[in-house]
C-alpha cells in the first residue's frame, strides 16, 4: 500500500462522529475517497446515530468500523487502537470529540471541570499519543484538531471550555513542530458558531443577536468545517503545518 502519492487506501479515524461536525467529516471523506477509504468512526454513547453515519458512508463505498469508546480515557483509546489495528492504523486523525458547558465558572463542580477538560483537550492528546507513533514510522500522517475561536479569545460563561480549546491550539502548534521532520502535519480548525446541536443559539432573539455579531451574517455549517478538514488532509495542504485556522465568518 502506497500511503504517500498515488495511495491505494486511506484510513481515517474520526472521534465524535455520531453527529454534527464529526458526521459531516465522515461523509466528506467517504465521498472523496469512496472505496479507497477505511473509516474508523468513534463516539461516546450515541451508538444508533453513529451507525446511521456509518451506513451513509458505506453507501458511498467506504469500509467502516464503528467503535463506541470514551476517548478522554487513555485506556479507551488503546482499546480502540487494538480494534482498528487490522486496518493498519489511521493515516488521517480528526480529533473532533467535544462537549460544551455554559454557566458561571464558580458554579461548576470539580467533576464538570474535569469532564470538560477531559473530552475537549485530553481526548486529542490521548489519540495523538496512541496513533502518532505509527504515522512517524510510516513518515506520513495528517492530524486535524477541531477547536474553537473561544480558545483564541475566551468566552464569558465558557471559561473551562475556552481553556480546553486554548490548550488544543497550543498543543497543535507544539506537536506540529515535533512531528514535522517525520512527515506528519498537525493543524487545527478553530470554529466560530457552527449550526449544530452543540451550539447554544438554537432560536429566538438570542440566535438573531449572535448572527448580528457575525460579519458573514450567518452561522457556519458542519459541511464547511468538513471541507476545511478535507483540504488539510489533502496533498495540496502538505506545506500547511502547525496552524490554527480560524473559521468564524469574521467574528474575531
Amino acid at each position: 500500500m502506497d500511503r504517500e502519492g498515488g495511495f491505494d487506501t486511506r484510513t481515517i479515524l474520526i472521534t465524535g462522529a455520531s453527529r454534527g461536525i464529526g458526521r459531516a467529516c465522515a461523509l466528506a471523506f467517504a465521498r472523496e475517497y469512496r472505496a479507497r477509504c477505511n473509516l474508523v468512526l468513534n463516539c461516546l454513547k450515541n451508538a444508533d446515530m453513529l451507525h446511521e453515519t456509518a451506513e451513509q458512508a458505506r453507501a458511498l463505498g467506504s469500509n467502516v468500523l464503528e467503535i463506541v469508546r470514551d476517548v478522554s480515557d487513555y485506556g479507551g483509546v488503546r482499546e480502540m487502537s487494538a480494534r482498528a489495528a487490522a486496518l493498519g492504523g489511521p493515516d488521517i486523525l480528526v480529533n473532533n470529540a467535544g462537549i460544551a458547558h455554559i454557566g458561571l465558572f464558580g458554579d461548576m463542580t470539580p467533576g464538570q471541570i474535569g469532564r470538560v477538560i477531559g473530552v475537549n483537550l485530553m481526548s486529542a492528546i490521548n489519540c495523538c499519543h496512541v496513533f502518532a507513533p505509527a504515522m512517524i514510522r510510516r513518515r506520513y500522517g495528517r492530524i486535524i484538531n477541531i477547536s474553537s475561536v473561544w480558545g483564541v479569545s475566551g468566552a464569558s460563561c465558557e471559561a473551562v471550555y475556552s481553556a480546553a480549546k486554548g490548550g488544543v491550539n497550543a498543543f497543535t502548534r507544539a506537536l506540529a513542530k515535533e512531528l514535522a521532520p517525520s512527515g506528519v502535519n498537525v493543524n487545527a480548525i478553530a470554529c466560530g458558531v457552527i449550526d449544530t446541536d452543540m451550539n447554544p443559539f438554537h432560536g429566538g432573539d438570542e440566535r438573531e443577536r449572535m448572527i448580528d455579531r457575525i460579519p458573514a451574517c450567518r452561522f457556519g455549517t458542519a459541511g464547511e468545517v468538513a471541507g476545511a478538514a478535507l483540504f488539510l488532509a489533502s496533498d495540496a495542504a502538505a506545506y500547511i503545518n502547525g496552524q490554527v485556522i480560524v473559521m468564524d465568518g469574521g467574528l474575531l
